[in-house]
């Protein structure tokens, strides 16, 4: 059976009455649970025959620092706590083995101070602010910056005196201070910093002695200062290093330049080299696929693991290993070998119809989707029988786990973490949707692909059945996949996918999130309940039965952002995919804004649907039943 064609509600075209309209939604409600009634049915018969952290810290860190330093000229526009981390994907930040070592911030026109949060930055080296309009007194919480070698502050306007505790920067080698207000004396306590390379404290508002160990440093700069040094003192202002770099620079411009050409050339050489082995010996190349899959696949920063590597990992692919079943294949829990956690999963029937495309369709997406609510690709393993899959080791499993698949002893998900994976989810779903270019339609939105991190923050994952969508299509007509209970009406009647699609899954998503339970169960069949959960959850809402919505295993959670959750999913999944929200807009709904007057007017549709869904409920049994001419029937009041 197919579904009518779905038109927005509420809208009359032509000379229909509001009757008509009323008339032609019960209609396709009718139509769509009797559908679904007997498509859930069918499957009942035949039936019987996978499932805040460091870079969390940083990441905010960097953002409380953006928001000090005043970015008005909008210089750093990619800095976003939601895109995985720091180390990833933004701009003028250097990392190493996950950790923010250097920030080049250097000439962006800031014109705010420096914030306290940029000690949070444990592992940081190097910090470069110098040319911009920076102010405030100079922090003395950078001493506790261990860590940090280079520290670039100037030309800005900072100003006091430089912090004695300062001294305790053992590790510092390079301190500039050039043109800023910095007043006072130089500090005794610099000479603890016995590792220091270069000193510039040039024009500022300096005065008094200079200790005499810092006169000892390779390059030092204290001109343009009230200090004792220079004419008629024994010591220079400007050390002896410095001075002569000007007349050197010529020279080694030469060299760099000579060094480059050099570089360039050994380079060119190397590239035509690798290029014609590449077309002599095939069997050398990168991978070892047919014909366009080698174009195909965007390695970014992707790693490539051997064959051995992997069965080293997952000890040889050991049953006691499998923590999932993918749709393509099954998921092994494996270790590096530098121990790094990891799970694995192996398309072992990949030449299957769908199997490659999978596979290259989760590589190819890793290139485009980067958010910290989105699964992590870490690399691939490619032979000529095998394609293999590496992500981040999820430590909380899935959240259809943690709802219901618990092991004794283990807690269940209380309410601040249910709604903390419900904004989590919604926000990989919205960028998905409206920050990747083509956007992607992930298609099997559900409680087992949302996985769970070591905080419990939520991540997308099984991006197998997702789609790149052409930003110009409203839509894209595929063979419908997905998992009953979550997929949409109008994709399964159609087959055309869009945004929306996502949307009704989320809706779907959210409902197990308050309930616990999954979005069909046929055991709700004993009690004459509805299979759906999406028909179940009205039906106790229409019979004000709140309390015997929310998941018996949370001891606690708060009423009202219940009811939202619950409003938010409702709208979510609406029959009608125009009437269904954006992603953008369910985030701002989840937090309460415009969503009054949204739930109003579904509550109001919904009253007419019930009332019209009985009522042709009550005509179509009688009409079953009935012994008259079915001619003689009239669904339809003279008009």
């Amino acid at each position: 059976m197919a579904f009518p064609e779905y038109h927005k509600q509420g809208k009359q075209s032509g000379g229909s009455s509001p009757m008509v309209d009323r008339e032609n939604s019960m209609s396709r409600a009718f139509s769509f649970r009797h559908f679904h009634l007997n498509l859930l049915m069918l499957l009942l018969f035949c039936s019987n025959g996978l499932s805040a952290n460091d870079d969390d810290v940083e990441g905010h860190a960097l953002i409380d620092l953006l928001r000090a330093l005043n970015d008005s000229n909008n210089r750093i526009t990619d800095w976003n706590i939601h895109l995985v981390s720091p180390c990833f994907s933004w701009s003028h930040v250097t990392c190493r083995n996950g950790n923010v070592i250097s920030l080049s911030l250097a000439s962006n026109g800031f014109s705010g101070t420096l914030s306290p949060s940029i000690t949070k930055l444990k592992f940081l080296v190097s910090l470069n602010l110098q040319d911009n309009d920076l102010s405030g007194v100079l922090p003395d919480y950078l001493s506790s910056m261990s860590s940090l070698q280079n520290l670039n502050l100037a030309n800005n306007r900072f100003y006091g005196s430089i912090p004695a505790a300062w001294g305790q920067l053992h590790n510092l080698k390079h301190l500039v201070m050039r043109g800023n207000h910095v007043t006072g004396t130089v500090p005794n306590s610099l000479v603890n910093i016995t590792g220091l390379k270069e000193l510039d404290l040039s024009s500022n508002d300096l005065t008094g002695g200079i200790p005499p160990q810092l006169f000892s440093i390779p390059t030092y700069n204290f001109s343009g200062t009230h200090l004792a040094c220079g004419n008629g003192i024994q010591q220079p202002c400007i050390s002896s290093s410095s001075i002569p770099v000007s007349t050197r620079r010529p020279k080694l411009q030469v060299v760099i330049t000579g060094a480059s050409c050099g570089a360039f050339l050994l380079l060119l050489v190397g590239a035509i080299v690798t290029y014609r082995c590449n077309h002599r010996h095939k069997h050398d190349q990168f991978f070892d696929v047919e014909g366009e899959v080698e174009r195909n696949i965007s390695l970014g920063q992707l790693r490539r693991f051997s064959w051995r590597e992997i069965q080293i990992a997952t000890d040889n692919f050991s049953e006691s290993n499998i923590i999932g079943h993918g749709g393509f294949g099954k998921v092994y829990k494996g270790y590096l070998t530098d121990s790094t956690k990891v799970a694995v999963k192996r398309l072992t029937d990949y030449h299957n119809p769908g199997g490659e495309a999978a596979f290259l369709r989760e590589v190819q997406l890793i290139s485009v989707a980067v958010h910290r609510n989105l699964l992590r690709l870490i690399g691939f393993c490619t032979t000529s029988s095998e394609r293999i899959l590496v992500y981040p080791f999820m430590q909380n499993l899935s959240l259809a786990y943690r709802l219901r698949d618990l092991k004794p002893g283990e807690k269940a998900l209380d309410w601040p973490t249910r709604r903390r994976i419900a904004f989590g989810a919604a926000h990989g779903l919205e960028y998905l949707h409206e920050h990747c270019d083509p956007k992607i339609i992930h298609r099997d939105l559900k409680a087992a692909n949302i996985l769970l991190d070591d905080n419990f923050e939520p991540v997308l994952g099984d991006f197998g059945l997702a789609k790149l969508v052409d930003t110009k299509l409203t839509h894209i007509t595929t063979q419908v996949r997905g998992t009953m209970g979550h997929i949409a009406p109008e994709y399964l009647s159609t087959g055309k996918s869009s945004e929306k699609t996502d949307v009704f899954g989320y809706g779907i998503t959210l409902l197990e999130v308050v309930t616990g339970q999954r979005a069909i169960d046929f055991s709700r069949l004993e009690e004459e309940e509805d299979v759906l959960l999406l028909d179940h959850i009205k039906k106790l809402l229409r019979e004000k039965r709140i309390g015997d919505i929310v998941d018996g295993n949370m001891k606690t959670y708060d009423p009202k952002e219940v009811e939202i959750i619950l409003q938010v999913a409702l709208l979510c999944t609406q029959s009608s995919p125009e009437e269904r929200p954006k992603m953008a807009e369910v985030i701002t709904m989840l937090q309460g804004v415009g969503l009054a007057e949204r739930w109003a007017e579904w509550e109001q549709l919904e009253e007419v649907r019930n009332q019209q869904f009985s009522l042709m409920s009550r005509q179509f049994m009688w009409a079953e039943d009935s012994t008259h001419d079915q001619e003689a029937i009239q669904l339809s009041q003279a008009r």
